[in-house]
C-alpha cells in the first residue's frame, strides 16, 4: 500500500507583512542621512575634480603653445567675451596674446578662448573660494599678470613666495568634508583635505 503525504505551502500573513514594511521603514530612514552625504561628498569631488582637470589644461596648453596663458572663473556664458569674477560658476582658459597680437574672434588662429564649462552643471550647490585667475607661463609655472596683460576684465593674477600656493576651497551644505584645489609655483595642481595637515600618515591633506 503506498501512502501519499499532502504538502502544503504558506504565504505571509498579513502581520508578517506589515512587521516587514515596518523594519524597511525604519532602516530606510536610518540610512537616509548618511547615504545623503554620501551624495553631497560626490558632488565637491566630482567638482574638485573638474577645477584639478582645468587647471590641469591650463597648464600643458601654456607649454603646448610655449606662451602665457590664464585659467578664470566667471559667471558669464564661457568664450572670448566672459570677464573673471571671484567664485563664478563657470570656467574658461584663453591664451595671453602677445605686444602686437590682433585678436579677433572672427581669426580662429588669433582667438584666444581655447575652452570653457560650467561648473554647476558638474554638481549644483558646491560653492567655489578663491582667486577668479591663475595664470601660466611657457614653462608651465605659476606667473603673475594684470588684467590689462591678461586681456580679461578682472583676471588678475598674484604670485607671492610667502604664500606659495594658489588655492580653491570647495564646500556644500550638508557634505561631511570640503575639499581643496591648490597651484603651486611650479604649476602642479594637487586635490586635498583641508581637514588634515600633509604627513607620512596622511598623504591625502593640505600643506
Amino acid at each position: 500500500m503506498r501512502l501519499t503525504h499532502a504538502h502544503h505551502r504558506h504565504g505571509f500573513t498579513l502581520v508578517e507583512l506589515m512587521i516587514t514594511i515596518a523594519l524597511l521603514a525604519i532602516l530606510m530612514t536610518l540610512a537616509a542621512p548618511s547615504f545623503g552625504a554620501w551624495i553631497r561628498n560626490t558632488q565637491v569631488r566630482t567638482m574638485s575634480e573638474t577645477m584639478a582637470n582645468g587647471l590641469r589644461l591650463a597648464q600643458s596648453e601654456a607649454v603646448r603653445r610655449n606662451r602665457q596663458v590664464v585659467f578664470f572663473l566667471t559667471n558669464d556664458q564661457p568664450g572670448l567675451a566672459a570677464t573673471a569674477a571671484d567664485d563664478g560658476v563657470n570656467w574658461v582658459i584663453r591664451w595671453i596674446p602677445l605686444p602686437g597680437d590682433t585678436v579677433t574672434a572672427s581669426a580662429p588662429d588669433n582667438e584666444p578662448f581655447v575652452q570653457g564649462g560650467a561648473l554647476s552643471d558638474v554638481a549644483s550647490g558646491v560653492g567655489v573660494t578663491g582667486p577668479a585667475a591663475v595664470c601660466f607661463n611657457a614653462q608651465g609655472r605659476r606667473v603673475a599678470a594684470s588684467a590689462a596683460a591678461t586681456g580679461v576684465a578682472g583676471a588678475v593674477c598674484t604670485v607671492d613666495a610667502s604664500e606659495p600656493l594658489a588655492a580653491y576651497t570647495l564646500v556644500r551644505s550638508g557634505a561631511s568634508r570640503a575639499l581643496r584645489v591648490t597651484v603651486a609655483l611650479g604649476g602642479q595642481v594637487r586635490m586635498c583635505d583641508p581637514a588634515r595637515t600633509l604627513s607620512s600618515d596622511a598623504p591625502d591633506g593640505c600643506p
